[in-house]
């Protein structure tokens, strides 16, 4: 199969994976606290790709590790955690929809830091899309009185961290596997991530004797082996096969699978919120749009 037909399997394939993380997410953090969420979120799917890749880390460089090490942490340590923070206070659908940032903070990201250079395109699409985003964020907080939208603040930090993290791998490991990636990646994490969880008290009586606890359990498994362990291998494939810009453009269509699920989980979300979705859209189209 070609590499162009290819790329958008891969980029289909993950929207419908990451897209359905967000209600995931939300499922989970019904018995569990975020920081146990995310602790175990690592755990878990450290252990997926450990069983399927662990004999590529003998492969790995010294001045790999350097860039390995950094790529887990912002690719996937710490946005573990400001996610399942951030949808203790917004819904599923919204969290998504601020992820389509990610496209537009790569271009930023870019430019400012790996000298990429930006075309005047691109910088409106970057307004547009900011735009876009303040209104989603101020309608939601309207439609949504009792939430806290501050919150979202941790998904726009999680966007800057995912672009700086597709623009490590495409410069600085374009060479290694995407297994090997994912390896070194969760080598990194995993024991900052079981400290995090001896100090969550997810060892206490009162967690494992709570009401949603096995379910809990049940859909951190879920997200860990599909939307993270999964995942992240096809991410960082789709990133040595395209462009950065290109890879990214998977919150294109993740947003469309998060809205449904947040709809059938009895979400709210106003005609206003479309809006400001399509205004989102518009301006990573309009940054990715070729001459």
């Amino acid at each position: 199969m070609q590499v162009g037909n290819k790329k958008w399997i891969y980029l289909v394939i993950l929207a419908l994976i990451w897209g359905s993380s967000f209600i995931l997410i939300k499922k989970s953090l019904i018995g569990l606290t975020p920081l146990q969420l995310g602790a175990l979120r690592i755990l878990i799917s450290g252990l997926f790709i450990f069983v399927f890749g662990i004999k590529t880390i003998k492969n790995i460089t010294k001045i790999q590790w350097k860039w390995l090490v950094i790529s887990g942490f912002l690719g996937t340590f710490f946005p573990a955690f400001l996610f399942a923070y951030a949808e203790t206070e917004i819904d599923s659908a919204v969290a998504s929809i601020l992820n389509s940032l990610v496209p537009l903070n790569t271009i930023l990201l870019g430019f400012a830091v790996f000298k990429i250079a930006s075309t005047r395109r691109q910088i409106m699409g970057v307004i547009i899309g900011f735009v876009g985003t303040a209104l989603l964020i101020l309608k939601g907080a309207d439609l949504n009185p009792e939430q806290n939208y501050l919150y979202s603040g941790f998904v726009v930090i999680s966007t800057v961290m995912y672009a700086a993290n597709v623009n490590i791998i495409k410069r600085h490991l374009q060479d290694v596997k995407a297994i090997t990636i994912a390896v070194g990646n969760f080598a990194s994490i995993v024991v900052p991530a079981f400290i995090v969880l001896l100090f969550s008290d997810f060892f206490s009586k009162e967690t494992f004797e709570g009401p949603d606890f096995i379910l809990s359990i049940v859909y951190v498994i879920i997200l860990s082996a599909f939307g993270t362990a999964l995942a992240k291998v096809l991410f960082n494939k789709l990133v040595q096969m395209a462009t950065p810009v290109f890879a990214s453009s998977v919150t294109y269509l993740m947003p469309v699978v998060a809205v449904v699920w947040g709809l059938l989980d009895g979400e709210g979300f106003s005609a206003l919120q479309g809006l400001a979705t399509l205004i989102i859209l518009a301006g990573i189209y309009l940054a990715n749009k070729r001459n």
